[in-house]
């Protein structure tokens, strides 16, 4: 396969069989979902440089907060 996308014919008939089978009113928007992906990873990818690995321990609950509760956030069995 590294073969075919080495020569110049290969690259064509790759791109013909993509037209193909999107059809060229779909490809716009294919190419747009392309970019906004690649743009969505490197964000997470610098993201993920940011941090600094210390938070990577802490497993976030179903809100995504990383913090855990207290007793003293806890609601009271008194308190009713």
């Amino acid at each position: 396969m590294v073969g075919v996308l080495e020569s110049e014919w290969g690259i064509i008939i790759i791109l013909v069989v993509v037209v193909l089978v999107f059809g060229s009113s779909q490809l716009p928007k294919l190419a747009r979902s392309l970019g906004s992906a690649q743009s969505e990873f490197k964000k997470g990818l610098a993201q993920g440089k940011k941090g600094d690995g210390s938070d990577a321990d802490a497993e976030p609950d179903a809100t995504g907060d990383t913090s855990t509760a207290k007793d003293s956030d806890k609601p009271s069995a008194a308190s009713g």
